[in-house]
C-alpha cells in the first residue's frame, strides 16, 4: 500500500444514512479497502475482519504494531457465533444488556478469523456498535468489520472526520463523515476467557454497570510497551492517545492539585517552555492569570461532557504549539475512571501526586 492514495470523503446523515452512500462504502470494504466511519465512541478505521490482507492494511496505514489486536465489529449476534466458539452464556446476557453499545467482549477465536486481527492470540475482541452508520455499513458489507480508532498509532483518537484526515489522508480509501461522535471515548473491554472475567480497558460502560452482571469482575490496569508480548486487548499500551507535547497528570485534592499545577506551570515558563492546561470549567478562575494556553474540558461534574471533549481537546491544545500540558486528575468514579485511564496513557505514566 502506498502512502499517497486518494482519500475520498462522503458526508452521511448520522441518524439516517443514505443507503447508496453506505453501499458505496461497503463495496470498498468487500474489495479489501479501508473505510473510516463513525461509531458512538470514536471514528473507526474499517476493513473486512475476515480478510487477512485487508487487516494488514489497517496496521500499515496506522503504523500500528502487530502486537496490538483489533476489535471485530458486528451487526447481529449470529456474527458473534461465527467469530467465536465456546461463547459463555454470560456473553449473551451482556449483549442483551449492553449491545448495541460501547462494550467489547474477548472470547475464543474461530480459525476463520485471521491471526493478525488478534495479534496471534487464541482470542478475538468483538463488539456491536450503537451508531446507525456503523451498523448499516457492517450489514451492507455482509461481513464483520475490523476497526481500531482511525488515527495514526499512539495519537489521540478521532471524534470528528477532520481528525481522521489530519492523521490518515492519503493512507486510506474513504471517510464517512457522520459528524462528531457522541460518547468520545472507546469501549470497555472485558475478557470472558478469564475466570473471573477481567476488565482489560475501562470505557463507555462503567464498572458499576458491568458488576451488575459480572459480580466477580476484576480490574488491574496494565501499561504495556510495544516490546511486550501481544496485548490481550487494544488500548493497553502505556503510550497511547498521546499529543506531541509532554503531558503531566496532577493528582490529589483539588486545592492541592491546582496549587501544584500553578507551581509546575510557573517553573516551566521560567525555564522558557510554552505551557498549556487542559482545564475543567471550575478550575479556570485559578489559572487564568498564568501565561498558559487554556483549553476547556467542560465541567468536572459532567464526566459525559468531558469524555466527549477529551480527544478533541488534546488535539486542540497540541495545535497551540505548547511544550508541556498539565491536567488535573479527574478521579475514578464512573466514567471518570475511563477519562483518567486515557490521560495516564496520553501522559505515558507521568503523574504527580500533589501533597495537601
Amino acid at each position: 500500500m502506498t502512502n499517497h492514495i486518494p482519500t475520498r470523503v462522503l458526508t452521511v446523515d448520522p441518524s439516517a444514512p443514505d443507503p447508496q452512500i453506505i453501499a458505496e462504502a461497503a463495496a470498498v470494504i468487500r474489495a479489501g479497502g479501508l473505510v473510516a466511519f463513525p461509531t458512538e465512541t470514536v471514528y473507526g478505521l474499517g476493513a473486512n475482519a475476515l480478510d487477512e490482507r485487508a487487516v494488514a492494511r489497517i496496521f500499515h496505514a496506522k503504523g500500528r504494531p502487530a502486537t496490538d489486536p483489533i476489535i471485530a465489529h458486528i451487526a447481529d449476534l449470529q456474527q458473534l457465533d461465527a467469530l467465536a466458539y465456546d461463547v459463555p452464556s454470560v456473553a449473551y446476557a451482556l449483549a442483551q444488556r449492553f449491545w448495541p453499545g460501547p462494550l467489547t467482549l474477548v472470547v475464543l477465536r474461530r480459525p476463520v478469523v485471521p491471526a493478525n486481527l488478534s495479534a496471534g492470540r487464541a482470542t478475538v475482541a468483538v463488539r456491536m456498535p450503537a451508531h446507525p452508520v456503523a451498523l448499516a455499513l457492517i450489514a451492507a458489507a455482509d461481513a464483520p468489520i475490523a476497526a481500531p480508532s482511525a488515527n495514526r498509532f499512539s495519537r489521540p483518537s478521532p471524534t470528528m472526520a477532520a481528525h481522521v484526515l489530519d492523521d490518515l489522508a492519503g493512507r486510506i480509501d474513504l471517510v464517512l463523515d457522520g459528524g462528531p461522535t457522541p460518547i468520545g471515548v472507546e469501549s470497555s473491554v472485558v475478557d470472558l476467557t478469564a475466570d473471573p472475567p477481567v476488565l482489560l480497558r475501562p470505557g463507555g460502560v462503567t464498572v458499576a454497570a458491568l458488576l451488575e452482571l459480572l459480580p466477580g469482575l476484576t480490574f488491574a490496569p496494565r501499561y504495556l510497551t510495544v516490546e511486550d508480548e501481544a496485548a490481550p486487548a487494544p488500548g493497553m499500551l502505556l503510550r497511547h492517545y498521546a499529543p506531541d507535547a509532554a503531558l503531566i497528570v496532577v493528582a490529589g485534592r483539588r486545592a492541592a492539585a491546582l496549587a501544584r499545577m500553578r507551581s509546575e506551570a510557573l517553573a516551566a515558563i521560567a525555564a522558557g517552555r510554552r505551557v498549556g492546561v487542559l482545564a475543567f470549567d471550575e478550575d479556570a478562575p485559578a489559572l487564568t492569570d498564568l501565561s498558559v494556553q487554556l483549553v476547556m474540558l467542560g465541567s468536572a461534574t459532567d464526566p459525559e461532557q468531558v469524555a466527549q471533549r477529551l480527544f478533541a481537546a488534546l488535539r486542540e491544545i497540541e495545535r497551540t504549539g505548547v511544550d508541556l500540558i498539565l491536567v488535573r486528575d479527574p478521579g475514578q468514579e464512573g466514567l471518570r475512571l475511563t477519562i483518567r485511564d486515557r490521560l495516564i496513557r496520553a501522559a505515558e505514566g507521568r503523574v504527580i501526586i500533589a501533597e495537601p
